[in-house]
């Protein structure tokens, strides 16, 4: 008889024995265990969207025989839970999650930005509709002055919830920024237009030419309604504050934007100076080469520095449009009401100033000349605070706690009135604000949020995954784009290269039913359920420690502890 050999192991229910029959020595004491990971995409969303969630249950759903059409349905009601915007966002966000994705690291970032586009675009062709969390109905009524991203979202958040919500919107129609402050061919109307209208499907308010402050007293809101939320955003763009700069042919960016997405007839001529480097300033001189001028962008720092997102600013190059760095105004030469030319001086770059970029420094004696037949300043903006002076101090604009609560009893704010900021940001700020008005008025209790560490590159096996090009949309070409102000530049993917895409996602931190840990096993170990992508098992009493299951699992999900 085969003599049977004792030994003991220490495990995580401290220690034991069983037969070595089947296994080798003990190679350590540490037992694998799964531990869920936050993806660097949405730790890098300052919305936290469920990025990882709403791709996989695209890739995955071939395996499981779910069809593409409910394998968007299902990705969407993801985004919805916390955007209600998910067409928008996907044409107007600069994608910081983009930045952060891991495979990044290995050939190119997953097309986050892409897939949310398509998501929302199915969504708007198919009419699926917002829904609401329960049946339950709330007495009390909340008032949202702005219907800009931020306002939006605040309105869907507690409309969904149960309250009655009145949006007060100051311009003919909603949607902010979001309408008023990007050209068409970014983001076409009739999509924010559907967009916002699931919102009112909800039972959402939006009472718009009437601008609180000014027309509406904000006490009279504070006596009709429970709570008040402020998304007023910053309309009011900043003059450039140099000499002659008060004529009928100098606009701010917003202004300008403003007048044009208004309908109105703009009359820019052929000689166009933008000045500015953000992303203002790169739709008003686009925008403007789409009105037939010969544009030129004035911007006082090199192309390095400019905040505007950099996919814009190569659009603007390959428009035709002349960029004029290291340059700043500092006077305009004018005849009769009109500016004719603006006097420009050099500059060179100096030490680092408070936004990190290093500080441009006038060089003496460098000035030059510019032909305008329009100027427009694009240097920043703020918001109109007119009859709504009791939300700031000073100089400063509405300040809030961490849940949006401003200094107001009962009054909320988020959006770029606290801050110029994303869109993405703004819709946050909308939801946060929204989730504390409803636990201030039901007296709830909020559950401190557990947070799960971010799954990095150097925690993942890069190598495990197939190098694989990403899917890119159709662009049209630079004389298609300028041809027509309303012609969106960029398509949605086709369903193929959204299956496609969405494949790319390597599901950090999260088991993607790999087989990885279970292959390597030898002492059986690991049990893999019957059902794709469920959650695999771990027969603890047969592990040794042998860590292989952890060294392999290429999405890093798996620990020794």
């Amino acid at each position: 008889m085969a003599k049977v050999v004792k030994k003991v192991s220490k495990g995580i229910g401290g220690l034991r024995s069983y037969s070595a029959g089947a296994s080798s020595l003990e190679t350590s004491s540490l037992r694998p265990v799964q531990v869920l990971k936050t993806p660097p995409c949405s730790n890098g969303c300052p919305n936290g969207t469920n990025i990882r969630e709403f791709l996989t249950t695209i890739s995955h759903a071939q395996d499981l025989g779910i069809p593409p059409a409910q394998a968007f349905r299902d990705a969407w009601e993801i985004l919805a839970e916390k955007n209600p915007l998910p067409a928008t966002c996907g044409r107007v966000c600069p994608h910081p999650c983009e930045d952060e994705c891991n495979r990044g690291h290995k050939d190119s970032a997953a097309g986050i930005n892409s897939l949310e586009r398509f998501v929302g675009d199915f969504a708007l062709s198919n009419g699926f509709k917002l829904k609401k969390i329960s049946d339950t109905t709330y007495p009390q009524k909340i008032a949202v002055i702005g219907s800009g991203p931020a306002g939006l979202s605040c309105a869907y958040q507690l409309a969904r919830r149960g309250y009655t919500v009145t949006i007060y919107e100051a311009f003919s129609k909603p949607g902010g920024m979001l309408r008023y402050g990007i050209p068409n061919y970014r983001l076409p109307v009739d999509v924010l237009d559907k967009e916002i209208q699931r919102i009112t499907e909800l039972g959402v308010e939006i009472k718009c030419n009437t601008a609180v402050g000014r027309e509406l007293p904000y006490d009279e809101l504070q006596k009709n309604y429970d709570v008040i939320f402020v998304g007023i955003g910053a309309h009011k763009g900043k003059a450039l504050g140099v000499q002659n700069e008060a004529a009928s042919n100098v606009f701010t960016g917003t202004e300008f934007l403003n007048r044009v997405n208004s309908g109105e007839s703009v009359q820019v001529g052929d000689k166009v100076l933008v000045v500015g480097g953000g992303d203002t300033a790169i739709d008003a001189a686009r925008v403007s080469k789409r009105l037939g001028a010969d544009v030129t962008l004035v911007y006082r720092r090199t192309r390095n520095e400019m905040p505007a997102v950099k996919e814009e600013i190569v659009g603007a190059e390959e428009e035709g449009i002349r960029f004029e760095f290291l340059a700043a105004p500092s006077d305009f030469e004018r005849s009769g009401d009109r500016v004719t030319k603006m006097k420009c001086q050099r500059m060179e770059l100096g030490e680092p100033d408070a936004s990190g970029r290093r500080r441009p420094v006038p060089i003496p004696d460098s000035y030059f000349f510019l032909d305008a037949s329009t100027v427009i300043a694009a240097i920043s903006q703020e918001p109109d605070f007119a009859g709504l002076d009791l939300l700031h101090d000073g100089k400063e604009w509405i300040k809030t706690d961490e849940t949006g609560a401003t200094k107001i009893p009962n009054t909320y704010a988020g959006g770029d009135d606290l801050e110029l900021g994303l869109v993405t940001i703004a819709i946050f700020q909308g939801r946060r604000a929204a989730e504390a008005i409803h636990n201030s008025l039901q007296n709830i209790q909020p559950v401190p949020e557990q947070k799960q560490p971010v799954i990095t590159h150097d925690k993942i096996i890069l190598s495990y995954y197939e190098n694989k090009l990403r899917n890119e949309a159709s662009m049209r070409s630079p004389e298609e784009r300028v041809a027509n102000i309303d012609l969106e530049i960029t398509s949605t993917l086709t369903e193929p290269q959204a299956l496609d895409e969405a494949k790319r996602c390597m599901s950090c931190g999260s088991c993607f039913d790999c087989g990885t840990c279970w292959s390597y096993c030898q002492d059986q170990v690991i049990v893999k359920s019957v059902t794709k992508y469920q959650t695999y098992k771990f027969k603890l009493d047969f592990c040794i420690g042998c860590k292989k299951c952890a060294e392999n699992c290429p999405c890093g999900y798996i620990e020794m502890r």
